[in-house]
């Protein structure tokens, strides 16, 4: 199986050869030592072969061509042509002429979940094409682009500036990577030169869990967002993961939520195994939720889920009261409680891996955790529980001695020779 230290290694010579992966896929290295990913396959009892890219600067990574590879195979087992696909995607870009199209083609190809999509087509359509729309890409310079990033962070907003670098620069690799011969602006034009931040690193200390906990109780806001904001303390979800949540989704009887992978950040699916804590806080979402088919159905609305902004508002009024009451509770987000469960998790000992696996951070030198979404499942439902008593007994004021390892994998204990 190939690693980004063999390819480095590899060389050319006198005529091109290949180097086998896995799963159908190999690398060619042709006399010139360029490495091209490649996979085989037979469909309808043809031999096909699907150029997936070229390895190195400018290219794509082993990774990223292992993930292209996963896609191709879905295809074939869907009794498609990922080869033949890939050339009609070259043919909706050879009709592309302007910015706008080009956008449309890479908005409709890229892998992007439905929340991130619409995060980014909220930007493409009020800051980007108003000015880029009607242009060839050969018409936007690096200057063009700067000066379209600092006027959007003039109005106050740095962030959404470094997104509209980021996008124009995705636009334009996809039309590069499909034949297009044209320099990308955003190459010279460094997120460092637009805005930079402080990075995010804050997480809640138990005392501050105490805080928030009982803070939460006394602030202007419906029950159901107190539980919804408890219940990405316990489950240590992404909040767009849980806010789309659906009913079909828990399995109450196995304690298990399944996340498809369309609503992950990483398009891989997810299980997320439910303490006790967690399972009582959706028994009352059920109840409240009026047969929608959401965990956290709108107000006014059953169709719809609530905002994106909801959560992180209640966060905000919790710390603004703790401010005016003189209690030591910094600003968080709602992000910050993942962060949280993360710092306090490695500090009492829990393994790495279980920790990570449990944030759905999946190994990005490889796509293996792909394959089983319940990876070191037993060792996670024991770890997410133990989180969740520790949670409870900060809120009352104690302390919990977590147990680092589930009782069913626990050595026993030798008996003495009578």
């Amino acid at each position: 199986m190939l690693t980004d230290t063999a390819l480095r290694k590899l060389k050319p010579k006198a005529a091109t050869y290949k180097v086998a992966d896995r799963d159908g896929m190999y690398v060619t290295v042709s006399k010139n030592g360029t490495v091209t990913f490649r996979y085989d396959y037979r469909l309808n009892g043809r031999r096909e072969t699907l150029t997936l890219g070229r390895y190195g600067p400018g290219g794509i990574s082993l990774a990223l061509a292992r993930e292209r590879l996963l896609d191709a195979r879905k295809v074939v087992a869907e009794g498609r042509s990922p080869a033949q696909e890939k050339q009609r995607e070259k043919r909706r870009l050879s009709r592309a002429k302007t910015f706008a199209e080009f956008t449309d083609v890479w908005m409709e190809a890229s892998g992007m979940a439905d929340s991130t999509r619409a995060m980014r087509k909220h930007i493409v359509d009020r800051d980007i094409l108003p000015v880029f729309k009607s242009r060839l890409l050969v018409e936007i310079t690096p200057d063009d682009l700067r000066a379209l990033c600092l006027k959007v962070k003039k109005r106050g907003a740095p962030a959404t500036a470094i997104h509209v670098r980021d996008i124009v620069k995705q636009v334009y690799a996809h039309a590069i990577m499909h034949g297009e011969k044209v320099a990308n602006p955003a190459d010279e034009v460094s997120p460092s030169s637009i805005a930079t931040f402080a990075p995010k690193d804050r997480a809640l200390s138990p005392a501050e869990i105490r805080l928030m906990v009982h803070e939460m109780e006394t602030i202007p806001t419906s029950p159901t967002i107190r539980l919804a904001l408890r219940m990405v303390l316990l489950t240590l979800v992404r909040k767009g993961e849980l806010l789309k949540a659906t009913w079909d989704e828990v399995d109450f009887e196995a304690g298990v939520w399944s996340i498809p992978k369309e609503r992950m950040k990483r398009r891989f699916p997810h299980n997320v195994y439910l303490s006790r804590q967690a399972l009582d806080i959706l028994v009352a979402l059920k109840t409240c939720a009026g047969g929608s088919k959401y965990l956290l159905p709108a107000r006014y609305d059953g169709d719809q889920c609530i905002s994106m902004g909801t959560l992180n508002r209640v966060t905000l009024k919790i710390s603004e009261q703790a401010r005016k009451k003189g209690l030591p509770l910094e600003p968080f987000t709602v992000h910050d409680l993942r962060r949280t469960g993360s710092t306090l998790l490695n500090e009492v000992g829990f393994n790495r891996d279980w920790i990570e696996k449990a944030l759905a951070h999946e190994d990005g030198r490889s796509s293996r955790a792909v394959y089983n979404k319940a990876e070191y499942a037993e060792q996670r439902r024991h770890m997410l529980q133990e989180w969740a008593n520790m949670i409870d007994a900060w809120a009352e004021g104690g302390s919990y001695v977590p147990s680092l390892m589930p009782e069913s994998m626990s050595v026993p204990a030798l008996k003495a020779s009578v």
